[in-house]
């Protein structure tokens, strides 16, 4: 049985999804879920769905070794970032190499980098009258979204639609195939 460890930063339906999809699978079960906001919706998704769910600052993050032994001490066959927002520290990268991959709200390379998450994505996308975007699942490497792609899928984006519009239909696109990527990724390790 593989086991994920799921970082989040926020509400954490893609974390939940990922949490159900794979509570009855004999490829893997999501063992953790560790979010950098102690105040972090998943914190009580986590709750709800029986999964242990920690915070943490970024001391223990990136200037200790605090959530490095913690992954360690949990020994995951992958780590998945879902709606995490911190950058991963290189030293984490190193000890767990092509184990830890991303879920992208656009179809890189485009709209990634420092400050391209959530609505910020989606409201430049809609500025710049894009006919369609996407989801990008990638390895995640010691820069922002310039991992090595693992799957991408789009959807229309109409002239009409406002950026929560494109949120909705991005939405749909991350349950619909983020756990079977996840679940396909661990199978080929």
């Amino acid at each position: 049985m593989k086991r994920v460890v799921i970082f989040a930063s926020g509400s954490g339906s893609n974390a939940e999804n990922l949490i159900k999809f794979f509570h009855n699978s004999d490829t893997a079960s999501v063992i953790q879920v560790l979010t950098n906001n102690p105040h972090a919706k998943v914190l009580d998704r986590c709750k709800k769905l029986n999964v242990s769910a920690l915070s943490f600052n970024r001391i223990a993050f990136s200037k200790s070794e605090d959530v490095l032994d913690l992954l360690k001490a949990s020994q995951p066959d992958l780590i998945v970032l879902a709606g995490f927002l911190w950058k991963f520290p290189e030293f984490i990268l190193k000890a767990f190499p092509n184990k830890v991959i991303n879920i992208h709200p656009a179809l890189l390379p485009n709209y990634g980098g420092k400050g391209m998450y959530g609505i910020h994505v989606h409201e430049a996308v809609v500025k710049n009258k894009e006919t369609e975007t996407g989801i990008t699942i990638h390895y995640v490497n010691e820069n922002y979204d310039e991992g090595a792609i693992i799957f991408q899928t789009t959807c229309e984006v109409l002239s009409t639609d406002s950026a929560e519009d494109v949120a909705r239909k991005i939405h749909l696109l991350e349950m619909e195939h983020f756990p079977r990527v996840v679940e396909r990724v661990l199978q080929s390790q």
